[in-house]
């Protein structure tokens, strides 16, 4: 039965270009979107920037621009990279946008209508990179560019020691709630480790939250407090109740509750405490799960502009082809945990799984069928005992793939599919219709069992390929409306003209 889905990624933080774990996440999360779409579902997919605080205050200064006018620009490059990789959202998000600041100032008045926020002093160490408030007990000691002894946030991060007036929220009023949320619900933060690591946090025992600064002024104000503006986080996460359709009248818009949070490890802190326990005070539904993936590193180290190894995503997609870095992500990357890319690793897992693998299989079968079948769609017999281990290999790759992505698991929904293509290659071989010369029926049998092969295989990696999927559909003679998983048994009708056959994987040379 067909459901609604809402689904979202974090917001962006425009204060530098888009690195590739920001095109890793909005990638993963429109594979997921995607998914659900071919199931039949009707989603909503949030994506976005999170454009206020004092980091970005400090670099329009730095500037010496507005700070609107300094977001205005630097959110471009995040629009150009979504477009670019084939990001299939419904709304871009800004949290500059007017209808999210009446929003954050509704649920504000909310929380402080239920007796959680309140005025005093706060003193304590900040990361302005992180957006972040850190416990003595989670600072790291490190050393500065002079080799001087200095305190780091756990992210190595510099922290300062900030002292200002702060609106309070009563964050240590919700412990034994988001443990009881925790336990009640082992699936709403997900991986496992994740939550883990959130409940052992908690149950060490919370302080109470900064939630206003007075020290600058580019946020979202403060209802009735003149001087204070919100603490970041508290804007940002507030965003996906704006992308829901809330508004200042009614906080849950007809798409809340959120299904699916994607965000990334290092923030999965903000979501699974901050955000649950700000939405129990202002009496918001919970989002029903928060997924926390990995990072992606280049060449097993994470990126940093001292390394001097930050690749840009959009240049990865110019050299390789969009559709190319989406299977690689997906593929090698296992979802929830780190991973690391290359070149050498993207050229060799493409050829060997879309060159050797899937094109492999239908460009043989459709040239064949080009050359002996007047490029139309052979009849297929009943079969064998080789159609019957093809039929059976197909059904079992089908449920392990929807059995993964259903699981989040989006490597091992594509493992599954690869077992599917080897099965079908496997098949093809052993078949050998190339010395079926005399028996053209046999021959078309053959094919037929192939090409169906191919196009179960090619609708099922819809989701992260979606360009090139669609393209060799129409090279199998697939109709543009029946391309959902409910079309998974609706096999193309012996006689169905297919175009010329154009290579759709071509193998890369290896890299020098």
């Amino acid at each position: 039965m067909a459901q609604r889905f809402y689904i979202t990624t974090a917001i962006a933080y425009p204060n530098g270009r888009p690195h590739m774990g920001h095109a890793y996440e909005v990638i993963t999360t429109d594979v997921i979107a995607r998914y659900r779409r071919l199931r039949g579902d009707e989603v909503r997919f949030l994506t976005g920037t999170d454009e206020h605080g004092l980091k970005i205050a400090q670099a329009a200064r730095a500037e010496g621009v507005d700070p609107r006018a300094y977001v205005d620009r630097m959110v471009e490059p995040f629009r150009a990279m979504d477009a670019q990789l084939g990001i299939s959202f419904d709304r871009f998000i800004r949290t500059t946008d007017a209808d999210h600041k009446a929003l954050c100032q509704a649920l504000w008045q909310r929380m402080a209508a239920n007796g959680d926020l309140y005025l005093d002093r706060y003193e304590g160490w900040y990361s302005v990179r992180d957006e972040a408030y850190y416990d003595e007990s989670e600072l790291i000691d490190g050393t500065d560019s002079a080799g001087k002894a200095v305190r780091l946030s756990p992210q190595g991060t510099p922290v300062e020691w900030t002292i200002e007036e702060s609106w309070f929220f009563r964050l240590s009023a919700y412990g034994d709630r988001l443990l009881a949320l925790y336990d009640g619900d082992p699936d709403f933060i997900q991986p496992a480790s994740r939550r883990n690591e959130m409940r052992a946090f908690v149950a060490q025992g919370l302080r109470d939250l900064s939630m206003s600064r007075t020290s600058f002024d580019w946020g979202v104000p403060v209802p009735g407090s003149p001087g204070h503006v919100m603490y970041v986080w508290v804007d940002a996460l507030a965003n996906y109740l704006t992308g829901a359709g809330g508004r200042a009248d009614e906080l849950c818009g007809e798409w809340w509750p959120a299904d699916l949070h994607v965000v990334g490890k290092d923030v999965v802190r903000f979501h699974t405490i901050y955000w649950p326990a700000f939405l129990m005070s202002a009496g918001v539904a919970l989002p029903k799960r928060v997924f926390g993936h990995g990072h992606v590193l280049n060449r097993g180290e994470k990126m940093s502009k001292s390394v001097g190894n930050v690749v840009d995503p959009m240049a990865m997609a110019e050299v390789f082809g969009v559709d190319r870095l989406r299977w690689f992500l997906c593929r090698d990357v296992a979802f929830g945990e780190d991973g690391s890319y290359s070149d050498e690793a993207i050229v060799e897992r493409c050829n060997a799984d879309l060159a050797n693998g899937i094109g492999n299989l239908a460009q043989r079968a459709l040239a064949m069928v080009a050359k002996g079948h007047g490029g139309a769609m052979p009849a297929a017999g009943a079969g064998g005992e080789g159609e019957a281990a093809l039929a059976e290999a197909l059904a079992r790759g089908t449920a392990d793939y929807l059995a993964a992505m259903d699981a989040l698991a989006i490597h091992r929904g594509l493992e599954a599919v690869m077992g599917m293509v080897s099965a079908a290659n496997g098949y093809f071989a052993a078949s050998a219709p190339w010395t079926m010369k005399q028996d053209l029926a046999a021959q078309g049998s053959v094919l037929a069992h192939a090409l169906d092969a191919s196009r179960r295989i090619a609708l099922l990696v819809q989701p992260v390929m979606p360009a090139s999927a669609a393209a060799l559909l129409d090279q199998l003679g697939v109709a543009a409306g029946a391309r959902s998983l409910a079309d998974l048994d609706a096999r193309v009708p012996a006689g169905t003209p297919l175009p010329p056959p154009q290579g759709v994987f071509p193998r890369w040379a290896p890299l020098a």
